[in-house]
């Protein structure tokens, strides 16, 4: 999988690419961003609230740059598991909901099968696409 690909997504993933390509490696990175960010000085575990920096609700400038270049892949990885189980992207407003909705998306794209058939979002993964002429 190439770069481009990894940022922009169609169709259809399945639980296993979820995890392995996009999930594991956003948080492995942002957890070597915060523990980068964490010897440099910035209070990224830090319990208590410097409310005087910008980088005390930020968590440190290498966790911020991750974090932007790292939320194209993540919605869009969420969104073609969501299309893998027939859900339209409407259901990434689950986030919004404290605890709860990430509960559902996490249950919804980490733990349950894709639907086995064709949907309206393409076949499902490994299948190739028909051609439409």
């Amino acid at each position: 999988m190439g770069l481009g690909e990894w940022y922009v997504r169609r169709g259809r993933i399945d639980r296993t690419t979820w995890w392995l390509h996009y999930t594991l490696p956003i948080a492995g990175l942002s957890l070597l961003a915060n523990i980068a960010d964490a010897s440099l000085g910035y209070p990224v575990f830090s319990t208590t609230v410097d409310t005087s920096s910008a980088w005390a609700y930020l968590g440190g400038p290498l966790t911020t740059v991750v974090a932007l270049l790292t939320i194209v892949p993540s919605i869009g990885s969420s969104v073609t598991r969501l299309h893998d189980r027939g859900h339209s992207a409407w259901w990434l407003l689950w986030s919004l909901v404290p605890l709860v909705g990430w509960l559902v998306l996490l249950v919804q794209n980490g733990f349950l099968a894709g639907q086995p058939v064709p949907n309206r979002y393409g076949p499902p993964p490994g299948q190739p696409t028909p051609q439409t002429w």
